[in-house]
């Protein structure tokens, strides 16, 4: 069991790749928070997984929700080992100038302003105690961009970058900072990078990958377990590409 004795705080961890990292967690012993803005969805993951899962309903977007799910979780375990920033958003594929201010604006706060704002909440708990690991969830957009996608692709990069500054200020006070860049998946938001879900559009997406298949959740679990455990003591920084060969 690897991650027994850990706790971890999972946002978007109702679904999709969220929902993949929080079962293989659970299935090595961690105790998880399931932060998702679909309160009623974490609610009914929790249910089925057991003791060690919680559920908490939270708006990443915002400062004073995530405040509220620091503080839920330090109250309930009085300490948080791993942070997962997974909730993401895109906008629908489009040329750059013609998505609205408002989706864009949105793209921003859940993909970028969240991070900063997890880590305002949880960085300072973290240090005190000398440990920890953060993983956020980026894409290979972040590093081979796809064309109408174009504000997507900017967060992600975002964030790859982020976190090789996160890792870089945080290693003194033995914190590690990692991200995954998984290529497109059978989650909810595959409809929304494709705009249309059709055996032609798959196809075509799919010819970009070479290993041949979309990734899944549970790829996603097993590699944010690796990083987030002991085993990877010594990795900081990292961006993997979790992409059947999309960025070769």
């Amino acid at each position: 069991m690897r991650l027994t004795g850990k706790t971890a705080i999972v946002t978007g961890g109702a679904s999709g790749f969220g929902a993949g990292i929080v079962r293989r967690f659970l299935s090595e012993g961690a105790r998880v928070m399931i932060a998702d803005l679909n309160g009623d969805g974490a609610a009914d993951l929790a249910s089925q997984m057991g003791d060690h899962a919680m559920s908490h309903q939270v708006d990443v977007s915002n400062g004073a929700s995530i405040n509220t799910m620091a503080r839920t979780a330090l109250e309930t375990w009085d300490h948080v080992d791993i942070l997962i920033n997974n909730a993401g958003i895109t906008h629908l594929p489009a040329m750059m100038e013609d998505v609205s201010e408002d989706d864009f604006d949105r793209v921003v706060a859940v993909n970028m302003k969240s991070v900063y704002l997890t880590a305002r909440a949880l960085v300072p708990h973290m240090k005190s105690r000398g440990a920890g690991a953060i993983l956020n969830v980026a894409s290979t957009a972040g590093v081979s961009p796809r064309p109408r996608l174009n504000w997507y692709n900017a967060s992600k990069g975002w964030m790859i970058t982020a976190t090789k500054a996160m890792a870089v200020e945080l290693a003194p006070s033995g914190v590690r900072v990692n991200a995954l860049n998984p290529v497109a998946g059978e989650t909810p938001l595959l409809k929304s990078f494709m705009g249309e879900d059709t055996p032609e559009m798959r196809a075509k997406f799919l010819s970009t990958i070479p290993l041949g298949r979309f990734s899944q959740p549970e790829d996603m679990g097993n590699a944010a377990l690796f990083l987030c455990s002991d085993e990877a003591s010594m990795i900081t920084g990292v961006a993997l590409e979790v992409d059947g060969g999309r960025c070769i």
